[in-house]
């Protein structure tokens, strides 16, 4: 399965509205979903990710060959790790109101990308959250909940 793949099971199941939450690798998906689907998108929340955009500009740490070491059964995913583009021209046409959420402290997406995200995105608001490192939000769950929960009750215009 590549990621087109995986974007076509994602959209394929919108059968309605829906708020798009996601964690790195899943928030390239989440923007995919948004771009391939916009009118089926009702709001983003996306975590430390690229989000489809060049990590390259930024001071990134590589993250797919300690990934491969640690999880060796996602070698049938391969393509999947492999994904890369910049889809920073088409992302700036997303219209559902995004949250972006960055730990200071993550290596793998610094708060530099979540920057660059919300200057793209054109209704987007950044939380930076003080230690977070790139599994924040498994680790500050707490701390991020109520940020998401205002996030996705916001009523479209």
């Amino acid at each position: 399965m590549n990621f087109d793949d995986l974007v076509a099971l994602v959209t394929a199941r919108m059968d309605r509205p829906v708020d798009l939450v996601a964690q790195s690798m899943g928030g390239a998906l989440a923007i995919r979903a948004a771009l391939d689907r916009p009118a089926m998108v009702h709001h983003l929340v996306l975590t430390a990710t690229s989000g489809g955009v060049d990590l390259s500009r930024f001071d990134a740490e590589e993250w797919r060959v300690s990934y491969r070491e640690e999880y060796r059964g996602a070698a049938a995913s391969a393509s999947l790790l492999e994904y890369r583009t910049d889809l920073s021209d088409r992302i700036r046409t997303i219209q559902a109101p995004a949250l972006l959420i960055w730990g200071d402290s993550d290596p793998i997406s610094p708060v530099a990308v979540g920057e660059y995200l919300a200057s793209l995105l054109p209704r987007s608001k950044l939380i930076v959250i003080p230690g977070g490192s790139h599994m924040f939000a498994e680790e500050q769950a707490a701390e991020i909940a109520p940020y998401i929960a205002s996030h996705l009750a916001l009523e479209m215009p």
